[in-house]
């Protein structure tokens, strides 16, 4: 028979693994701030093996439109720049012997409808995910009726289980207005 209480914790798990995946997605889309986390998936060759750039440098934000990168071996600046450019970072990076800056563009009006665009792309995968978890428990205490498990079980979880659906759908949604929000800052 199945356990209701572990179903319904293991679905809470997935669908609060979906916002995390959201907020972790979103949180690599530049929006006019200095991010350092848009630089989180750029690999750097490090004598000869390739390795995230923050275990070569220091990665820090002076201030709200510059992202610096001082390396710890000043060797490495012209492959930390290599890097930046063959990412998808789409910014141009500029070295002073030292350090590699990052200057962040105010992104133009028409940018930022795209960057929302895309943020509710992603939004959207994210509830879609939720939705899918919900099916899936329905399917299993459907099946459990059948295995001896008690219709007001049934009942007592379905509902347990739309009000989990319910306030991910909403953080979700509280999620992507705030990004929203941040995007349309000018």
């Amino acid at each position: 028979m199945i356990d209701v209480k572990a179903t319904l914790n293991e679905s809470e798990e997935r669908m609060e693994m979906a916002a995390m995946y959201l907020e972790d997605q979103l949180a690599k889309i530049r929006a006019g701030r200095a991010n350092i986390a848009i630089l989180e998936g750029i690999k750097v060759n490090s004598y000869g093996s390739m390795v995230p750039l923050n275990q070569v440098a220091n990665v820090s934000t002076p201030d709200a439109r510059t992202i610096a990168i001082r390396p710890w071996d000043k060797k490495m600046i012209k492959d930390i720049e290599k890097a930046i450019m063959d990412s998808d970072v789409g910014i141009t990076p500029e070295n002073n012997g030292e350090i590699v800056r990052l200057g962040i563009p105010q992104p133009t009006g028409e940018r930022r409808k795209e960057l929302a665009k895309q943020c509710n792309k992603i939004g959207e995968k994210s509830k879609v995910e939720v939705r899918n978890v919900r099916q899936d428990v329905k399917e299993k205490l459907k099946k459990a009726i059948k295995d001896g498990l008690s219709e007001d079980n049934e009942k007592d979880a379905e509902n347990e289980l739309q009000k989990l659906h319910d306030k991910y759908i909403k953080r979700i949604d509280d999620i992507l207005a705030a990004k929203n929000k941040e995007i349309m800052t000018v």
